[in-house]
């Protein structure tokens, strides 16, 4: 089977790895907006054109290293330079692939570990990536059902948001205030009507009232 053509993309492994730094650094120029927005979101993982990735290199005090460039793109023989982000083919992660064929992501990695489904088109930052008509086609030849509802929606361009990142912030939960609790006071035989009066106030406020008697 010929070798499918698809677009230099990169996750932010192969950023650092271009620009000798740690993966944080990549994850840290996003953060920032130092690295532009994803040209693709698969699976919930961000990806970007070359030619975007690039873009760091021209502000000229992130120089890439061009050996490692061309290390990079031969790894992908395949490959192209894609300049329109419109133009990019519907790229699927393992959870589209596996809304495609009506299966949980799961039982697609365990077929990939198998050899019982097509291998990637691409590998990015360890993620395996399929264009749609590679897993279409082979869904035809083993046979597999297509959930035509979800290959449309793709084709469409609708994708799950990106996985959040980091540590989660619990909300702020605003607790309504309450009043000071009343004044504590003795009540003798003759306060009867008084005690009453007292505890009914209380009780009436939601406080609960504890009555230890004394000599």
């Amino acid at each position: 089977m010929a070798q499918a053509r698809v677009p230099f993309l990169l996750g932010h492994a192969e950023i650092a790895f271009l620009y000798r730094v740690e993966r944080q650094t990549s994850q840290k120029w996003r953060s920032e907006g130092t690295l532009g927005e994803p040209d693709l979101i698969a699976s919930g993982n961000p990806y970007w054109l070359l030619d975007t990735v690039l873009e760091l290199n021209a502000e000229g005090d992130r120089p890439v290293d061009r050996e490692r460039l061309a290390a990079y793109k031969a790894k992908i023989p395949g490959g192209y330079v894609l300049h329109d982000q419109d133009q990019l083919p519907v790229i699927l992660g393992i959870q589209e692939v596996g809304r495609v064929l009506g299966r949980d992501a799961q039982a697609v990695s365990r077929w990939r570990n198998r050899q019982r489904i097509a291998e990637p088109d691409l590998v990015l930052s360890g993620s395996p990536l399929w264009l749609l008509e590679t897993v279409i086609d082979d869904a035809h030849q083993r046979q597999r059902d297509l959930v035509s509802s979800e290959v449309s929606v793709l084709r469409a361009g609708q994708r799950s948001p990106q996985k959040p990142r980091g540590r989660r912030t619990a909300p702020t939960v605003t607790r309504p205030s309450r009043e000071s609790l009343p004044a504590a006071r003795t009540f003798t035989s003759t306060d009867e009507a008084a005690a009453a009066e007292f505890l009914t106030s209380v009780l009436a406020k939601g406080y609960s009232v504890v009555i230890k008697p004394q000599r």
